[in-house]
């Protein structure tokens, strides 16, 4: 499939990473390695918030609740890596790229407002988590990094689905489609003025 075909019709991502963030995140391996592990962290504490605030969402608790199991799974599986290439875990950083998504988030609106955008960030995370793991997939020259980079792909991929689903069980999906091309387009312009590093999954 081409690249434009699968940024189009899967993640619908508007701006592809920058090649040379596969380079630079080659040299800080143990860098990436890390914050990669604190993004799966992070991903199974979103998942654990959306279930305790809304407890009331059948759909919701029962879809999210594997998947708290599946990110922590993931966290395990990169601090493994981690140790089996001696390296450490470092510190856990500023996620610039997610704190300015936040910044997107309707503000004094409705509790559906913020229900929605809740979901479709967290939606908007995990499609560009897959096209990032897609890239290292395809572009280290560790092939067992690559094929380790593969499964995290495909896995991403499923997630990004699901919270655009629970996001068209519970809200109008005409209203998902619309704010969703709204994320979609504030996203092009984070990626495109943010640095290209290496050090950073995002």
């Amino acid at each position: 499939m081409e690249e434009s075909e699968y940024q189009k019709n899967i993640l619908g991502l508007q701006l592809p990473t920058d090649p040379r963030w596969v380079d630079l995140a080659s040299i800080s391996l143990q860098a990436i390695l890390t914050d990669h592990a604190y993004c799966e962290q992070k991903a199974a504490t979103s998942c654990i918030s959306l279930i305790q605030r809304y407890p009331e969402k059948e759909k919701l608790v029962n879809e999210l609740s594997p998947i708290v199991t599946e990110e922590w799974g993931h966290f395990r599986l990169v601090l493994g890596e981690l140790r089996k290439r001696k390296l450490s875990l470092g510190k856990q950083r500023k996620d610039e790229y997610v704190n300015k998504l936040m910044t997107f988030q309707v503000k004094g609106g409705s509790e559906e407002d913020f229900f929605l955008d809740k979901l479709l960030i967290f939606a908007l995370i995990e499609a560009r988590s897959c096209e990032r793991f897609k890239r290292l997939s395809e572009g280290l020259n560790d092939e067992y990094l690559s094929n380790f980079y593969r499964r995290f792909m495909e896995s991403e991929a499923g997630h990004y689905a699901l919270f655009i689903d629970l996001a068209e069980t519970y809200i109008d999906p005409a209203k998902v489609r619309t704010r969703w091309r709204q994320w979609l387009e504030f996203e092009k312009q984070v990626m495109d003025e943010m640095e290209v590093r290496g050090d950073r999954m995002h």
